[in-house]
């Protein structure tokens, strides 16, 4: 059998705010070593004998985060299937299985189901368990992996194991997120496993069981598979049939009433990282049980997560709270309430506060901006252009942009006019005016661009030609009545 991974990378890690934004979700992001969440996740598979190449699905406005990610980790990725809304991982799955199914000649795909932002220490027990539930999986069962519990943990669900099945478990029940005090009691009954969110079964099984169980699903996820369109790395089902499906989890759509459900006990130090609390249970710790991170200082502080960012951060005299400093937001907690930083998040979304979202620092196909001050009338930023990439052709209706080059060398397209900037120089682009930056050199090229004008926002882009397909994207997008800018 051949073993097609599919890793899930949507999801906005909000009880991981502020480190955690919408449009640079957790697994983006590192929490220890160089690897991110998701290039960890990648990498887990080598070794495996009989594995496909990683297939992704992912939202739509983190694609070329996604695809970049990969390259940097040298991970060569099958496709990335766009997700134009969040609908849960039923249909996320579906899709895979769709694609997956395409591929499928004499062998049988079983599809090795892995989220993105999970934390796995032992890989080698990891790579037992997948195994075992491969040859769970070839026997027609569908098959999640269950985590030994060790604490009463109020944000997983539980899984009761049945009669033993070849090297796993029958599934007796699965269990909601329970309160505290149930959680306890669940800890002191002994023999409940965390459900972990990762699966095996083939295409075949999970589609049958889709048909049968939430076919309502299955049928608009196949709909808008048959009307998908292809650019560079992306795959794209039809965005209107696709946000019309219903949202479910693969728990409730399928794994809590299929017949057929199997599960392997995972004993590899597994976290999915869904709160700091559960961060500082699985990160390394110092003698006073801190977990520190940047340039920090403590005196008198025991069993807390410390992480500085941008600036140094000291704390005297607390015992299991959270901090967390980034370059526009600091968070302070309760270890045992960070939970309920997710509300915090509501909050935000509600007041519409651009804190929720992203951070200072922007990243683009391209490279990156960062924000460094702004004003009534004025933004000022730090513009990072990769060697050989380039920004769209380009205007704006209401703002003008100052450039100024820092290092390396900018082609700088304007109106009819075709010039090179070299360090300390620089160029001033009228409102109105069609432009474009280039980076034609072998390092990254540096500019300050100051922004004027009455509107400075990021939807203020019209895109004329771009290499990374965004203008025929708004295009698309614009004559449904949508924008989307990135």
């Amino acid at each position: 059998m051949l073993i097609q991974p599919v890793i899930l990378c949507g999801g906005a890690g909000t009880r991981l705010w502020p480190l955690s934004r919408e449009l640079y979700p957790k697994q983006l992001l590192s929490f220890g070593g160089d690897a991110t969440l998701l290039q960890a996740t990648a990498m887990r598979l080598l070794g495996f004998d009989n594995v496909l190449d990683p297939l992704a699905v992912c939202n739509e406005a983190h694609r070329f985060l996604v695809a970049e990610q990969f390259r940097d980790a040298g991970i060569n990725c099958s496709a990335i299937l766009l997700e134009p809304t969040g609908r849960n991982t039923a249909p996320a799955i579906a899709l895979a299985a769709l694609a997956a199914r395409e591929q499928q000649v004499d062998d049988e795909i079983v599809l090795l189901v892995l989220p993105a932002d999970h934390l796995i220490g032992d890989v080698n027990a990891f790579h037992v368990a997948v195994e075992q539930a491969v040859e769970l999986a070839g026997q027609g069962h569908l098959v999640t992996f269950g985590v030994p519990a060790e604490y009463p943990e109020t944000g997983y669900g539980y899984i009761s194991r049945g009669e033993p099945i070849g090297p796993g478990f029958a599934v007796k029940q699965f269990i909601e997120k329970p309160q505290l005090e149930q959680a306890q009691a669940y800890i002191e009954q002994g023999g409940l496993y965390w459900n972990s969110g990762m699966f095996v079964f083939s295409a075949t099984s999970l589609l049958h069981e889709l048909a049968v169980y939430r076919g309502d699903i299955l049928k608009q996820v196949s709909a808008s598979w048959d009307q998908r369109s292809s650019d560079q790395d992306f795959v794209r089902p039809d965005a209107a049939l696709f946000e019309s499906c219903p949202p479910d989890s693969i728990d409730y759509a399928v794994m809590e009433h299929t017949r057929q459900a199997a599960m392997v006990p995972l004993q590899a130090m597994w976290s999915d990282v869904g709160s700091w609390q559960s961060l500082w249970q699985v990160s390394d710790k110092d003698d006073d049980r801190n977990v520190l991170t940047g340039d920090v200082l403590t005196h008198d502080t025991v069993s807390s997560y410390i992480r500085a960012e941008h600036r140094i951060v000291a704390v005297a005299g607390l015992e299991q709270v959270v901090v967390v400093e980034t370059a526009d937001a600091v968070l302070v907690a309760s270890m045992d309430k960070s939970q309920q930083v997710k509300e915090i998040v509501a909050m935000l979304t509600l007041a519409e506060r651009e804190e929720r979202l992203t951070h200072r620092k922007v990243f683009r196909p391209w490279g990156y901006y960062e924000a460094l001050d702004h004003g009534p009338g004025f933004q000022v930023k730090r513009i990072m252009v990769n060697a050989g990439a380039s920004l769209s052709l380009q205007k704006h209706h209401h703002r003008a942009e100052h450039w100024v080059v820092v290092s390396g060398t900018a082609r700088v397209t304007r109106d009819d006019a075709v010039f090179e900037l070299s360090e300390n120089e620089s160029t001033y682009i009228p409102l109105g005016a069609v432009h474009r930056l280039v980076n034609p050199g072998a390092r990254p090229l540096e500019i300050i661009e100051i922004q004027s004008g009455s509107y400075l926002g990021e939807d203020d882009i019209v895109r004329f030609e771009d290499h990374y397909g965004r203008a025929d994207q708004e295009d698309a997008a614009n004559k449904k009545g949508n924008t989307q800018h990135d």
